[in-house]
């Protein structure tokens, strides 16, 4: 009998928010009926059931005892580091004999930001890509204390940005660090932007994309003259389906590498198609003594990509 694959755990940051957390429950479940061959479970790290301890207990009682956990977050802060890792090495005193994998956060992903391009395609109307040279996208994450959290947003920024034409994608963030969203529409006005779009980095509704819709209508009402719109959240796409099999699969290979998401050489960017499969030739450092003899004692190699 050929062993099972381990089961999927879904595990979610937690919302006040109701229909936030209904969100991420149903979006468990569409997994669970995609992928009937898999026992699928998810919870949340902390304010809204189920606990993950409690998607656990329901797999183990299934027979499960391998298990792959992703996180489903777009950035790596303090939960993905070190909440879900406590708590599932917690379950695994609960239950012995149960062992896990656990997967990468998802963002910045191609497929999630060619998701973020329709919300702004959404926001914008008609008009199409030719208009996009006026428009100037805000970004706004949730915001973290871990400053590599929010350097990931900027990162998301960047990569919407290239090749698709935006005047430009500013970032801001709706709690705990700075700009916040006024600050961050304020220097998208300083910038000259007349047309601006504000697109939550968000999975699903909640508390905090409902502050970011908020404050951008106040800021917006104060400044007539500015065309100001708000973008949907990402949502419960295909894309994001997908993706979290991709983050599952990756898992269980164990095949954790640098991030090889958004390399121009793996996958096609909008505008860098031509650089996909290139071979990657070595370059030579200038303390190398040249290329035409070996280089004795200068063991400095290439920095080739290793893809």
């Amino acid at each position: 009998m050929t062993t099972p694959p381990p089961a999927l755990l879904i595990a979610g940051h937690g919302t006040r928010d109701e229909a936030g957390a209904e969100a991420f429950r149903d979006f468990v479940r569409e997994l669970g009926r995609r992928h009937p061959e898999l026992p699928v479970a998810g919870g949340f790290i902390e304010l809204s059931p189920p606990p993950l301890g409690e998607a656990v207990a329901e797999l183990v009682e299934r027979g499960v005892r391998r298990f792959a956990a992703v996180p489903l977050m777009l950035v790596s802060a303090g939960h993905a580091k070190g909440d879900i890792p406590a708590a599932l090495s917690r379950e695994k005193e609960r239950h012995p004999g149960i062992s896990y994998t656990y997967g990468r956060p998802l963002g910045p992903h191609p497929s999630l930001l060619a998701v973020l391009e329709r919300r702004l395609d959404e926001a914008l109307g008609a008009g199409g890509p030719e208009d996009r040279a006026e428009v100037t996208v805000l970004l706004v994450g949730r915001g973290s204390t871990d400053p590599d959290a929010n350097a990931e947003v900027h990162k998301a920024a960047r990569l919407l940005w290239e090749g698709r034409g935006y005047a430009g994608v500013e970032t801001a963030f709706v709690s705990l660090a700075a700009p916040d969203v006024p600050d961050g529409l304020e220097r998208c006005r300083k910038l000259g932007a007349r047309r601006i779009v504000v697109l939550p980095y968000f999975l699903f509704t909640g508390i905090l994309p409902d502050r970011v819709r908020r404050q951008t209508e106040q800021w917006a009402a104060a400044h007539p003259e500015l065309d100001v719109r708000s973008a949907e959240v990402i949502g419960p796409e295909p894309e994001l389906l997908d993706l979290v099999m991709e983050r599952y699969r990756e898992a269980v290979k164990g095949d954790l590498r640098m991030n090889c998401d958004s390399c121009v050489y793996r996958i096609a960017l909008p505008g860098f198609e031509d650089k996909v499969g290139l071979a990657q030739q070595p370059h030579f450092h200038p303390d190398d003594d040249g290329h035409h003899h070996h280089h004795g004692h200068h063991h400095h190699g290439g920095h080739a990509h290793a893809h």
